[in-house]
């Protein structure tokens, strides 16, 4: 840990990035992604079933409060567990923790980091982007990752971690 003074007395810390060792962990965030998603999915697909009307091109809808579940459910399924936990239920049954490294005082995520990881989860997932970054970046991390400054370590795994002192 390197401190030092930045301008009126403010002081600045950067962390070492060497006390940050981390794995793809594919397998484990493809799964931690899979039953996640699938829970969302399936309660989204229960929404429409019971809430939704036919339109006349055959297509189906959902209006008002009803529409705006599957938001509220992702939010509550995914952010505010990821964010008071570190972990997703996918994540938890799979051994996997969301750490921040933006924070030297911290490791729990703040609510913007969590939107930050998710809101870019269907564009990771799309043409695999996740995944080669997942493999190509120092820290396996997927493009909502960096930009939230996020690592996904693997708890059962002794070789990766986060030293913060």
């Amino acid at each position: 840990k390197i401190d030092w003074e930045v301008g009126l007395g403010f002081k600045t810390t950067i962390m070492n990035q060497e006390n940050i060792s981390t794995k793809p962990n594919i397998l484990k965030r493809l799964g931690a992604f899979s039953i996640d998603y699938c829970i969302i999915f399936s309660f989204t697909i229960l929404i429409i079933s019971f809430f939704g009307t036919s339109n006349e091109d055959g297509s189906t809808s959902v209006k008002g409060f009803p529409g705006l579940t599957p938001i509220l459910f992702w939010f509550l399924w995914i952010i505010f567990p990821e964010q008071f936990y570190g972990s997703t239920i996918g994540n938890r049954l799979l051994g996997l923790k969301v750490i921040s490294i933006k924070n030297p005082n911290t490791t729990s995520l703040t609510f913007s980091q969590s939107f930050k990881r998710h809101f870019l989860d269907t564009f990771d997932a799309a043409y695999f982007i996740g995944l080669i970054l997942l493999k190509n970046t120092k820290y396996n991390q997927r493009l909502g990752d960096i930009w939230a400054k996020t690592i996904v370590i693997d708890i059962e795994d002794k070789e990766q971690f986060y030293k913060r002192f």
